[in-house]
């Protein structure tokens, strides 16, 4: 079996949230990293409190350790951020700040911005629910590609979303806003609590499946590889199959890793090495 390359697997600084981003940021120089995928929450960069040169003096930290930015992802779950709101200054906000988000990407040199659909009330039409999604990914996909940003759309959980939770969803979306700034991603969590193939995104997706969350689980959780049940070994035979040279994020949100997120790093690192060159 083909081996994925090590600067491949991408640190995230989610489960970092109780420690400085520089700490972060020296972890990963650390652990043999060369790529990470930036979260964009308070207190690290949230883009609400943050000038664009706030932002570019985090560049400059990043760049002095030779890291690589692969995706700018500001936090749109627990805040409160939704692209299907039916309350129009909820939705109204919502779309700038992913403008603002994506001009940090900018400053950050970072080629893409992650997006979720956010949802609808659970008693409401879902297809109106989706129509003002679509509205605001419009708008947003819009933005982005005069800016030359790639949106990477996130399927979520159904706990999380009530719009894009699975493959066929998230390719109808991808359909109905043809752009080549608007591409699909996915977390393995998800897919696994949905009992997705990760071979099918491939397959369906082609050429706009460009990201990939890859974390255990079990599952669900957000776990640390070695942590959870996931099939880590098939999920590597499927990278390797279709050739995925893309990142894979370690994107740790459990709560059990924010005492020591640097354990979290070693144990993922060490499940995954059989499969690294």
């Amino acid at each position: 079996m083909r081996k994925i390359k090590r600067s491949q697997i991408t640190g995230m600084n989610f489960h970092y949230l109780h420690y400085p981003l520089n700490y972060f940021l020296d972890a990963m120089v650390k652990y043999g990293f060369e790529k990470i995928e930036l979260w964009g929450a308070a207190p690290h960069l949230y883009v609400e409190d943050l000038s664009l040169a706030d932002i570019g003096g985090i560049k400059k930290e990043i760049d002095r350790r030779e890291l690589e930015i692969v995706c700018f992802t500001p936090e749109q779950c627990m805040y409160p951020i939704n692209l299907a709101a039916t309350e129009p200054a909820i939705r109204e906000r919502s779309v700038v700040y992913f403008k603002k988000s994506v001009d940090a990407a900018i400053e950050l040199e970072a080629p893409m911005v992650l997006v979720t659909a956010g949802w609808g009330y659970r008693n409401e039409s879902r297809q109106e629910a989706w129509k003002r999604t679509q509205d605001s990914l419009e708008q947003l996909t819009a933005y982005a590609e005069k800016q030359g940003i790639v949106l990477a759309l996130e399927p979520l959980q159904k706990i999380e979303s009530n719009l894009i939770t699975t493959l066929p969803e998230l390719k109808e979306m991808l359909d109905s806003i043809l752009s080549p700034y608007l591409k699909g991603m996915v977390d393995t969590i998800p897919l696994a609590v949905e009992g997705e193939d990760l071979a099918s995104y491939f397959e369906q997706l082609q050429d706009d499946f460009v990201h990939i969350h890859f974390i255990d689980g079990n599952p669900s959780g957000h776990l640390a590889w070695g942590d959870g049940s996931l099939p880590l070994e098939k999920y590597m035979g499927t990278l390797a199959d279709f050739n995925y040279d893309h990142a894979l994020t370690l994107e740790f949100t459990s709560s059990q890793y924010l005492l020591n997120p640097n354990e979290a790093i070693e144990k993922s690192l060490r499940s995954l090495a059989p499969f690294l060159v």
